[in-house]
């Protein structure tokens, strides 16, 4: 294990996860999700809640894994999580009242992503979590900066790609998608960026 690998999984490793949201990482293995490992998921309620966010937004629902790691830093907030998948829509929502969260805390939408984003309102939501297909990343990332407010939050899970990413001869579709995102927001005036390695990497944005 090199000295990098050895640090992410301490830092893993190192988060507690509440006893809901461990059921809810091993129901995603079952079912065959890869859910935000425990590190990310903390930094998702860290960032929640430094955002005071009260509006939330996620593509991708899986079993609510990342879901609950952003009510976790912001208890007060809505959450509005997106999915093409019953099954998984299914299983988050035992997940949510598990946690104690009510039907009136976490509004469902199933569907593509892409045909449900245009119909939200812009600027509405406080923090936008972006965890779905890198086909359709960039496309993603345009509605998340429509849908947030000034000053809020845009991340994107698996930022990394799996370590395609920052290898140079990888020429996946996968790590091309991931480097053009990279590589329009470092240049961009439009927003603050910071990526961060733990985990599969998370991509964090301020629109300015």
């Amino acid at each position: 294990m090199s000295e990098k690998e050895a640090n992410w999984k301490y830092a893993d490793d190192l988060v507690v996860e509440p006893e809901v949201i461990a059921a809810a990482r091993a129901n995603s293995l079952e079912l065959g999700i890869e859910p935000v490992c425990p590190s990310v998921g903390a930094q998702l309620a860290i960032l929640s809640a430094a955002s005071r966010a009260e509006n939330i937004i996620e593509v991708g629902t899986g079993t609510g894994v990342s879901g609950l790691w952003l009510l976790q830093g912001s208890p007060t907030a809505t959450l509005t999580t997106i999915d093409t998948e019953p099954d998984h829509h299914a299983a988050a929502r035992q997940s949510f009242l598990d946690a104690g969260y009510n039907k009136g805390k976490v509004r469902f939408i199933a569907g593509r992503a892409l045909d449900v984003l245009p119909r939200m309102n812009e600027e509405s939501y406080d923090l936008v979590h972006i965890d779905a297909d890198a086909d359709n990343v960039i496309e993603y990332l345009e509605h998340g900066l429509r849908l947030v407010r000034q000053g809020g939050l845009v991340l994107i899970s698996g930022a990394l790609g799996r370590g395609e990413v920052s290898n140079p001869a990888k020429r996946t579709a996968l790590a091309r998608n991931l480097r053009t995102l990279l590589d329009t927001v470092s240049g961009s005036t439009a927003v603050l960026s910071a990526l961060s390695p733990a985990g599969d990497g998370l991509l964090q944005l301020v629109r300015r």
